[in-house]
């Protein structure tokens, strides 16, 4: 049985639902016709300008584009999607306890965006090695029943079993790392373009096999837990002043910003200071970004 197909007028309650049990929907209608051509228009020219990959896992029939912001103004609409932000703050933004002193504080990490990349599997490619995502942390399962990333997979153009469609194994994200996946327990994520799949880290996938005469286009971006490295380096990758024209909840899901309580601050005169006034015109928030306990 493949994953659950949802309408766009879903709850965001019912999509959380069927990940929790399947590790993974699909959401249909995710991105407008209208936004999808633009998104087409924008990523086909740098997307011609890359190479195949050199292996196995990235594909020697297969072309990777990373820096996504830089190509397409709508990842902004890819990343901000209501049910893609529910279902990664239900499994990413877990509170938590510690003491500072004699208080005991309670904390809840944000989320920032990991990886994102357009993934065209060309004809004569054959599957990926099925994987996990966060074993980029070598995170291990089970792992409390907390997850370090939520991905969504864009369908660019339509998915099938055919083209190389995203092969997923529901219910793999409650597997401990001893069992490993099997080929003939995945199945293809199908889709029509402009739909998109949201899995969570801990759930095996794979690109599929593409035994068409098309290719296969798909636009990926993670939210991750705000503690743990970035997979890609988007300080390096998008310049500051391109960074600066996006809406400040974006920049700060790029990593310009502090995760609770104060992981990630610059120092600006001499305070320890929220990095997104790098961007703009704000003042420096000084110790207010600790909540008043990193203060000596």
């Amino acid at each position: 049985m493949g994953l659950v197909t949802l309408p766009n007028s879903c709850t965001t309650d019912e999509a959380i639902a069927v990940v929790e049990r399947d590790g993974g929907v699909i959401v249909s209608d995710y991105v407008s016709p209208e936004m999808l051509k633009t998104i087409r228009a924008e990523i086909r020219g740098p997307l011609d300008a890359v190479g195949y990959g050199q292996d196995d896992f990235s594909g020697n029939r297969t072309r990777r584009l990373g820096a996504v912001f830089k190509h397409t103004k709508h990842a902004t609409d890819v990343v901000l999607e209501p049910h893609f932000q529910a279902i990664a703050r239900h499994f990413l933004e877990v509170p938590s306890s510690c003491y500072f002193g004699d208080d005991a504080v309670e904390m809840t990490a944000n989320m920032q965006v990991g990886v994102t990349q357009v993934i065209e599997i060309y004809p004569g490619e054959g599957a990926q090695p099925l994987h996990r995502d966060d074993a980029i942390w070598q995170w291990r399962h089970p792992d409390g029943g907390r997850q370090a990333r939520v991905q969504v997979m864009l369908a660019v153009t339509d998915f099938t079993a055919e083209n190389g469609g995203t092969l997923v194994i529901p219910g793999s994200h409650k597997w401990d790392d001893e069992r490993a996946p099997k080929r003939e327990e995945a199945i293809p994520a199908e889709m029509k373009a402009g739909s998109a799949v949201i899995f969570i880290g801990g759930t095996y996938h794979a690109g599929g096999t593409n035994t068409t005469d098309t290719p296969r286009t798909g636009l990926t971006l993670t939210l991750d837990i705000g503690w743990l490295r970035q997979e890609e380096n988007h300080y390096l990758a998008l310049p500051r002043e391109l960074v600066k024209e996006y809406p400040e909840e974006v920049q700060r899901l790029l990593g310009w910003g502090v995760c609770p309580p104060f992981l990630g601050w610059v120092e600006i005169d001499g305070l320890m200071s929220d990095p997104n006034v790098l961007l703009g015109d704000k003042p420096p928030v000084g110790a207010d970004l600790t909540g008043g306990y990193g203060k000596k």
